[in-house]
């Protein structure tokens, strides 16, 4: 029988609910229970799958092809649960549901309203798929007050009261604040927080309080007065050097045990911790560093390759090294010199992204790689602009281009209108929706022998997430191998290019998959710790 755990937000946006969802996740993990987590956005998408890198950070995929929020990549990470497309609900979805039905006549007639309608689409999308579950930690996206977010607040509140105390519990993620002025830490925004989340009928039973630095005892004895909880349910949430210490930092805190308390569970084992400790002495204490030059798009914004920067992290503590990730605009390489930029670094990353903006100079990024042996990485749209220089640069192809960009007189990547998906044929056309009709979710892919993929994974067979609508052309891939670059993994029909790299290189490989959405600290990725460990090697000889 699941119990289930709702995390809210208060007074500002960004305070990492769904990072204390994760470690909150990883230390019932750690005392034996089982877990899985879910995000509710109150957005009116229906995904985040047509949201910009800007407004939303990255879309992070599902084995089953859900397009879903960065947060689900936390609780992955931090508990190596897979996420499923019942992990991610969005108010659009749930709207979509509800009118669905009234559409159907579901609802005989009756009037459609919030009340009862769609709080009991959310309560049906929180209670679904738990089988199995010791836990299910439910966080709540947005901040209290919000508009949209009322809806949600309703549900969760009649689940409360209808589960009891005994199955449910409520966490409320605040802001505390220093003003320097005053050389104060003020708790007032967390006591207002708490008053708007119980003018809604939902009290606290723990309220995790997010500072820059230590909160006096006195400070968490007032929010407990005011707010209506013990002082021992007051648990700070002090900022860290790295996110990998949090779990660490939450457990000092006494943050689950006092969960446990709650459910009156307080007796069992202690946490076993001994691997976040070894990952964070990793992390504080490497042994050397690497610079890794990540060339893409959404440059400005650190969210919009999340998991990518995770990942390149988890291959540095795979090495034991520290890793120095360069941001890098591709535009800048319409105006200056590769050189300028990539001189020094060890590594060269070219993301997945979508558009014509900055391609010119991705592909620099990519003949810079190739020409001075310098480790090379290319992410889905990383491994098109791949194969566009080669046939550009070696294949006599000048007019190679991708039909993303128009109609081109070589279209080496070309849009998908068919694949398989398991015994299924997908189908899909130019004129499509946007919308959840990429390929989408893990497929398998097939290495060569021989290949330095294969070496890598140690395993001739594969499965990785995709998210992309254009394909490497498997009809130049002989032109592309007598150029040099070799296809090494393919779909199991082999019609689809999944990997390519090049023989006469020290390490250069293409994917059309996101390996990094698979990686955890705990368990790296091989290509991201190849890749990193390529660049050490290449460290010694800049």
């Amino acid at each position: 029988m699941a119990r289930f755990i709702f995390i809210t937000g208060g007074v500002v946006s960004s305070l990492g609910k769904g990072l204390s969802s994760a470690a909150l996740g990883a230390l019932l993990q750690s005392r034996g229970f089982t877990v899985r987590l879910r995000k509710f956005d109150p957005y009116l998408n229906v995904d985040p799958g047509t949201m910009s890198p800007y407004q939303h950070g990255e879309v992070y995929v599902t084995d089953d092809g859900a397009e879903t929020d960065l947060d689900l990549g936390h609780y992955e990470r931090f508990t190596g649960v897979p996420a499923r497309r019942s992990d991610s609900t969005t108010a659009g979805r749930i709207y979509q549901t509800v009118i669905a039905r009234e559409r159907r006549g579901d609802y005989l007639g009756g009037t459609v309203q919030v009340i009862p309608h769609v709080t009991d689409a959310i309560r049906e999308a929180v209670m679904a798929d738990t089988d199995g579950a010791d836990f299910v930690l439910v966080e709540i996206g947005g901040t209290v007050g919000d508009i949209e977010g009322l809806p949600f607040f309703e549900a969760i509140r009649q689940l409360g009261y209808e589960l009891g105390p005994e199955r449910t519990m409520f966490i409320h993620l605040t802001l505390v604040p220093y003003i320097p002025s005053a050389g104060e830490i003020k708790t007032k925004p967390t006591q207002h927080s708490v008053k708007e989340l119980r003018s809604i009928g939902i009290q606290p039973d723990l309220i995790l309080c997010r500072s820059d630095r230590p909160i006096p005892a006195s400070d968490r004895r007032k929010i407990a007065l005011f707010c209506n909880v013990a002082v021992e349910q007051v648990i700070p949430a002090i900022d860290v050097d790295t996110i990998y210490q949090v779990p660490i930092a939450y457990h000092e805190q006494g943050f689950d045990t006092q969960v446990l308390k709650h459910f009156n569970m307080a007796d069992r084992r202690e946490p076993d911790l001994a691997r976040w400790i070894e990952i964070v002495r990793r992390v504080r204490h490497p042994e050397g560093e690497v610079s890794i030059a990540v060339v893409g798009k959404y440059t400005g914004l650190r969210d919009a390759y999340k998991s990518l920067a995770e990942a390149l992290t988890h291959g540095g503590i795979a090495n034991n090294v520290r890793v120095d990730m360069q941001w890098i605009d591709s535009q800048v390489f319409e105006s200056e010199t590769t050189a300028e930029h990539l001189e020094n670094v060890h590594g060269i990353l070219v993301p997945g992204g979508f558009g014509g903006r900055g391609v010119s100079g991705k592909i620099e990024a990519v003949r810079f790689a190739r020409t001075r042996g310098v480790p090379y990485f290319g992410i889905c749209f990383g491994m098109q602009m791949a194969v566009i220089e080669t046939a550009r640069n070696l294949a006599g192809l000048p007019g190679a281009n991708s039909t993303e960009f128009g109609p081109c007189q070589d279209p080496v990547v070309g849009l998908m209108t068919e694949w398989m998906q398991g015994n299924a044929l997908e189908r899909r056309a130019a004129g499509d929706n946007l919308g959840g009709t990429m390929r989408l979710g893990a497929y398998d892919a097939l290495l060569s022998p021989g290949s330095q993929v294969r070496e890598i994974y140690g395993r001739e067979r594969i499965s990785e997430r995709h998210r992309h609508r254009y394909e490497v052309n498997v009809n130049y891939r002989d032109i592309l191998e007598g150029a040099g670059l070799r296809v090494v993994g393919v779909s199991p029909d082999g019609a689809l290019p999944e990997i390519i790299e090049r023989d006469d290189h020290p390490w250069f490989v293409g994917v059309q998959f996101h390996p990094e959405l698979k990686s955890k600290p705990f368990e790296p990725h091989p290509l991201f710790a190849s890749f990193i460990r390529a660049a050490v090697e290449q460290s010694r000889l800049v």
